[in-house]
């Protein structure tokens, strides 16, 4: 009697956890296709504006005289709304970890800035500004909607990957990145249905706007042979230590500034007129905006020896100085560069290890590696597969606790299976 009076409790216990599992499924599943369309179509909106900028500053090359006005709009218009110490996406990882808020103006600031920067010229990626525009309004919509702390903070991840998504055209990836790099060695799967489906959703609305997903098509792939795996560990072991000295050029050009040119004003004037200067001194265009034309030649083998340097400098300078933009283009670019360079050295398909450099320095950079390595299967394929796992692994070991993100927490030691939590701005 006692054995079918337990069965009947179990059985209600798991009826009854049954529905209120579905219950959170349904409501997870309606906020994510709402952020997904909310997000997805003020991205794509944002996608088209900077696809404009880009082919503006391509067909007039005196909009780069500009670039040192645009900066003055910039840091002014930031200083007008009282947002002068916005710390960027460092900002929306803050608001994951902790208690904070992300202010709504930040996705309209952002969307104008970033404009501005690649119409006028200056270095820099997107997705710093679709993290950025994901995670405002994720955190705005579940305010509003009254969401308490912890569900909000998946909204904010949630807008992270419909952003992402809209820009890049990479869902997958885009599903994935804000659930890992919040926290190295912590995925927030709690967030993985939501960021799933507002993914999804928001690639479908950038492609009804005309935004086509990047990809790049790799030549040649070598034959898998102890000579091509070592040749691609010490690529994957180059671009780690790279991706390391990118990060620091980054951080320590945005230190100086603020130590030898503490006026912003000032300070953008400089900047701006310095890429002008050092852009013609060059004779190229090729190290302004995101750079994805040289990235594409990169995978015909066709960039000079020093394209990945540059493009280092020409950001570092962009966005220390207040520039908005995002950092992971320039990562592709100094990426792909990088083993184009590689490549033709070691006499090893410059095209693939094009794509392999990619991988690298984006793991380096970010310190995630499944991300990584989904972004590689939308970007190149699924061909290959063994020699990107192998570069990811590499360079995730190798770059340290080096990373893009002040705020980004590393949980988990790297090298030893001990719990530190640290942030990487503890390790600069």
């Amino acid at each position: 009697m006692n054995l079918e009076h337990f069965k009947k409790e179990r059985l209600k216990s798991t009826i009854s956890d049954g529905i209120r599992h579905f219950k959170i499924f349904l409501k997870w599943t309606i906020l994510s296709l709402f952020i997904g369309v909310i997000v997805g179509s003020f991205s794509s909106v944002f996608g088209v504006c900077m696809e404009w900028a880009n082919e503006m500053r391509t067909k007039h090359d005196f909009l780069l005289f500009f670039l040192p006005i645009g900066g003055l709009f910039i840091i002014w218009v930031y200083h007008y709304f009282h947002f002068d110490k916005d710390s960027g996406t460092n900002r929306i990882l803050d608001t994951v970890h902790s208690k904070n808020t992300i202010p709504f103006r930040m996705a309209p600031l952002i969307f104008i800035s970033t404009v501005i920067t690649h119409l006028f010229g200056g270095s820099a990626g997107r997705e710093g500004a679709a993290l950025q525009i994901g995670g405002s309004f994720g955190d705005k919509i579940g305010r509003v909607l009254k969401l308490d702390e912890m569900d909000r903070k998946v909204m904010v991840m949630c807008g992270m990957s419909a952003a992402f998504s809209a820009l890049f055209g990479t869902s997958m990836a885009a599903a994935v990145f804000p659930l890992e790099v919040v926290t190295v060695g912590v995925m927030y799967y709690v967030a993985l249905l939501p960021c799933v489906i507002s993914s999804l959703v928001a690639s479908f609305f950038a492609n009804e706007f005309g935004i086509s997903p990047e990809s790049f098509h790799i030549l040649e792939i070598p034959a898998i042979s102890v000579e091509s795996i070592w040749k691609i560990a010490l690529l994957a072991l180059i671009c780690a230590f790279v991706s390391s000295i990118f990060c620091t050029f980054l951080h320590t050009t945005a230190d100086l500034y603020a130590k030898y040119l503490p006026n912003p004003y000032i300070r953008v004037v400089a900047a701006g007129c310095f890429i002008t200067i050092l852009t013609f001194l060059l004779g190229t265009r090729d190290y302004n905006g995101a750079g994805i034309n040289v990235i594409e030649r990169a995978f015909l083998g066709e960039v000079v020896p020093y394209a990945f340097l540059l493009k280092m400098i020409f950001t570092a300078i962009t966005l220390g100085a207040g520039y908005r933009g995002g950092e992971i283009v320039p990562s592709f670019f100094v990426g792909a560069t990088l083993g184009c360079l590689f490549g033709n050295i070691f006499s090893i398909s410059p095209s693939f290890c094009a794509a392999l450099g990619m991988a690298s320095v984006f793991c380096g950079v970010t310190n995630c590696p499944i991300t990584t390595l989904l972004i590689s299967f939308e970007l190149f394929g699924f061909a290959g597969t063994r020699y990107f796992i192998l570069a990811i692994a590499v360079s995730y070991m190798l770059s340290g606790y080096s990373g893009l993100y002040h705020e980004q927490k590393i949980m988990y030691s790297k090298y030893k299976a001990r719990f530190i939590n640290i942030n990487t701005k503890d390790l600069i």
